[in-house]
C-alpha cells in the first residue's frame, strides 16, 4: 500500500520600497518591472511556500528550520537554489514529490503572463509537476494595498 502525504506552506513577503534594491523574484522568474520582495534569501514567496508544504508532507520541518534568517549560507539564495536542497534532502529520505500546486495572492507582478514559464522552470527544477494560480483580494489586506505578496502552496508526496 503506498503511504501519501500532503502538505501545505504558506509564506508572504513585502516589496522593498527601494526600487535600486532589485527586481522582483518570484515563482522561479525574475519580474523587471516589480520591486525586490524583501527576505533573507532572494525574497520568492512562492518557492518559499512550496518548499514548506514538501517538507510539511514529508515530516522533514519547515522553510524556517532548513533555509532560516540564523543560516548564513542561505543569505541571497535563489529559490532555484532552495528547491535544489529540497530536492536533496527528500532523495536522501527516499520520499518522491508528486505534485504542488501554489496560488499566489497579489496585485503585482500579473503572473498570467508569464504563467506557463513559471510553472515549466518550478516543475524543471522540482523534478514534479507545478501548477500556478494567482488572484487578487480586491484591494482589501496588504496585498490589497500592493505592499507585498501571500503565496500558499499544497504538496503531495508519497513516502518509501
Amino acid at each position: 500500500m503506498e503511504n501519501f502525504r500532503t502538505g501545505v506552506g504558506v509564506d508572504a513577503h513585502k516589496f522593498s520600497a527601494d526600487a535600486s534594491a532589485g527586481p522582483c523574484a518570484l515563482a522561479g522568474l525574475v519580474w523587471p518591472e516589480t520591486n525586490r520582495l524583501e527576505g533573507h534569501s532572494d525574497g520568492d514567496a512562492a518557492v518559499h511556500a512550496l518548499c514548506d508544504a514538501v517538507l510539511a508532507a514529508a515530516g522533514l520541518g519547515d522553510v524556517g528550520q532548513v533555509f532560516g534568517i540564523d543560516k548564513p549560507e542561505w543569505k541571497g539564495a535563489s529559490g532555484l537554489k532552495m528547491i535544489e536542497h529540497l530536492r536533496s534532502l527528500i532523495s536522501e529520505k527516499s520520499i518522491a514529490i508528486n505534485n504542488v500546486s501554489i496560488q499566489i495572492v497579489g496585485n503585482a507582478p500579473k503572473i498570467s503572463k508569464r504563467r506557463d514559464e513559471a510553472q515549466q522552470v518550478l516543475s524543471n527544477a522540482l523534478g514534479a509537476p507545478v501548477t500556478i494560480g494567482a488572484t487578487t483580494t480586491d484591494t482589501m489586506g496588504f496585498t490589497g494595498r500592493g505592499e507585498g505578496v501571500f503565496v500558499i502552496a499544497n504538496a503531495l508526496v508519497r513516502l518509501p
